[in-house]
């Protein structure tokens, strides 16, 4: 049974950090993906990263600020989330898909297959 389960989560304030983490089982993708939605909007991607690293991707929002990471041996990708701002709250959500051939990534919403439940991170004034 395919499983993402996110963590670390939770409230800071601007400026400050936190580090998502999400745990997979079931599978092993090679493109997973970390996405985030605000209220009453739609989903955002956030950032992309192929196997350990041999393409990455973010959204010009986070460039600078966040960095994502895969550790292959534990099954885990991560989000360090720096410099956060009000605007990056929401909730986050890890995701998940196969590729077949070539290291082609994607921050569409649609692309990915699986998905966490989500982690909230709320970053006030």
């Amino acid at each position: 049974q395919v499983r993402l389960v996110e963590s670390g989560g939770g409230s800071v304030q601007a400026g400050g950090s936190l580090e998502l983490s999400c745990a997979t089982s079931g599978d092993t993708y090679n493109v997973m993906g970390w996405f985030r939605q605000a209220p009453g909007q739609g989903r955002e991607g956030v950032a992309a990263i192929y196997r350990a690293g041999e393409n990455i991707m973010y959204a010009d929002s986070v460039k600078g600020r966040f960095t994502v990471s895969r550790d292959n041996t534990k099954n885990t990708i991560s989000l360090q989330m720096n410099g956060l701002k009000p605007e990056d709250s929401g909730t986050y959500y890890c995701a998940a898909r196969h590729n077949y051939g070539g290291t082609w990534i994607t921050l569409n919403a649609e692309d990915y297959s699986y998905w966490g439940q989500g982690t909230q991170v709320t970053v006030s004034s």
